[in-house]
């Protein structure tokens, strides 16, 4: 698709996917690279601006993460960010040392609003500071324009060769003006013209399937999760019944959702396409009976589920593409986009079946984060509630049940969440918390109900608020509303005797369960 492009340079800083989606939401297209990027290759994409990321080391350090002068030539405006701020002026004569004291968290800024990167934001602001160098000496043509009261240079700039540098995270939602200035950067100093959309994507995206998949097949594993849903309207929309989708229900799903799934995609639905459902659910408690580690459980079904796609795959035959769900922040966690790897044991890219007889793999939405998807979803004519659905594992409730898996394990977590998610509805904060649900812990305990005695387990709620998913903090749920959720779940799930509330932030803990 010709589209204006801004080209995010990782260095292996947390923040690379924030950046993307900040640029994003300036209507502007964004892709991240990592820093050993050919220079060729980005100036092949010609993109309209560049900004180089955060980063973990110094700059001046033996091995640092690096980047050419030439980049700085290119008469291509470019924002470098903390790390890349210090890069800048590193490479292009300027000096970055150790600081006399570190910033770190909430700091207050003074910006020179008559910078075209300033523009609108308030001079006295508030912004996100994570760093322990700092730039001592500017490069000759650059001049300040923030500062802190222990940082000299918190900005820096040289609007003759376009090139700017920032101390601080604007991408991140602690510093207040932060997408005031992207927006700036991207719109105004670039001068994209921000008619990136949504709707224009699914319409050229419906387009290009089309003129790829010609009059080929293809065959799509889909889970009934955002990113298959997502990708399966779109190819359905694009191809019709060329397009087939198989549903592997694992029995691991929440409750319902199977149907739900089915009641979208399958017979009498509101997409035309050819829809298997697999019912494989006493195949799967099968090969999990009496197995307890957490790892030997992803890998277990993942596996399985491999195998049942195959066997169904090869009742249909050979197929010309093979589709995936794959989503940007795949792509870059998988190594093959940016420079942060992070590789999850369930994850879209990789595993593939061995046996299923396809030509290309196709991923239609392999260049959005999940909010876009979401938003495809909508333009689409997905059902809300299916595209809005919570974040949910590769392994479903596998790994929100701790121990061994079993039918009951399973239908007591379900009727749990259930009645979670439906109480965080009433309440109103089911689009205020960033990711909530019920697991089942391992524990059983003495309990009394009635006039007798119990024996039964312990159920954990979770909730979390994240941006990025690499980090969390506990969700504030009113305690009224905890209260209504436990007395349900232990009135009416059968075998419950405690509802815990965890407490636990990201890190030390993880956000699931196993």
């Amino acid at each position: 698709m010709d589209k204006e492009l801004v080209v995010v340079i990782d260095f292996g800083g947390q923040y690379n996917q924030l950046v993307a989606r900040r640029v994003r939401e300036c209507n502007v297209y964004c892709e991240i690279y990592s820093y050993k990027t050919d220079l060729a290759k980005i100036k092949e994409m010609n993109p309209r601006g560049i900004i180089l990321t955060g980063g973990p080391s110094s700059c001046y350090e033996e091995g640092a993460a690096l980047c050419s002068k030439e980049l700085f030539e290119l008469g291509i405006p470019v924002l470098g960010l903390c790390y890349g701020a210090q890069l800048m002026m590193h490479v292009l004569g300027g000096r970055v040392e150790k600081a006399p004291v570190r910033e770190y968290g909430k700091t207050e800024v003074h910006v020179d609003t008559n910078s075209a990167l300033f523009t609108d934001v308030t001079p006295d602001t508030v912004c996100w500071m994570s760093h322990f160098d700092y730039i001592s000496a500017l490069a000759p043509g650059f001049k300040m324009v923030a500062s802190t009261a222990d940082c000299p240079v918190a900005a820096a700039e040289c609007v003759e060769r376009k090139l700017y540098a920032i101390q601080f995270h604007p991408e991140v939602l602690h510093t207040v003006d932060g997408s005031k200035m992207l927006y700036n950067f991207v719109r105004n100093i670039c001068g994209c013209s921000g008619d990136w959309r949504m709707d224009s994507f699914v319409e050229e995206s419906i387009k290009a399937i089309r003129e790829k998949v010609g009059g080929g097949k293809v065959l799509l594993a889909l889970s009934g999760g955002v990113d298959s849903s997502v990708a399966a309207g779109l190819l359905s929309r694009a191809i019709g019944k060329q397009l087939t989708c198989v549903f592997v229900d694992h029995g691991l799903l929440r409750k319902n959702e199977g149907d739900e799934v089915e009641a979208v995609f399958g017979s009498g639905g509101q997409f035309d396409l050819n829809f298997v459902r697999v019912n494989a659910q006493e195949r799967y408690y099968g090969r999990l009976a009496g197995v307890t580690e957490p790892e030997s459980k992803r890998k277990i079904i993942g596996e399985e589920f491999i195998r049942v796609f195959e066997e169904e795959a090869k009742k249909i035959g050979a197929v010309d593409f093979l589709a995936q769900g794959t989503i940007y922040p795949d792509v870059v966690e998988s190594g093959l986009g940016g420079e942060s790897a992070v590789i999850k044991s369930h994850h879209n890219v990789g595993g593939l079946p061995d046996y299923v007889d396809f030509r290309e793999i196709i991923e239609p939405l392999r260049n959005l984060f999940k909010d876009e998807v979401r938003k495809a979803g909508l333009e689409l004519g997905i059902p809300e509630k299916l595209v809005f659905r919570q974040p949910f594992p590769g392994p479903g409730l596998g790994i929100r049940i701790i121990g061994e898996i079993t039918a009951e394990k399973v239908r007591i977590v379900q009727d749990a969440d259930a009645i979670y998610r439906e109480e965080i509805a009433k309440a109103g904060l089911d689009k205020t918390i960033g990711q909530y649900f019920a697991a089942l812990t391992n524990m059983r305990s003495v309990g009394v109900m009635g006039d007798e005695r119990t024996y039964d387990y312990a159920v954990a709620l979770r909730a979390v608020n994240t941006v990025d998913f690499m980090t969390a903090e506990i969700a504030e749920i009113p305690y009224e509303v905890l209260q209504k959720v436990m007395s349900r779940i232990i009135n009416e799930v059968r075998g419950v005797n405690r509802v815990f509330y965890d407490l636990t932030s990201k890190p030390p803990g993880t956000i699931e369960f196993e």
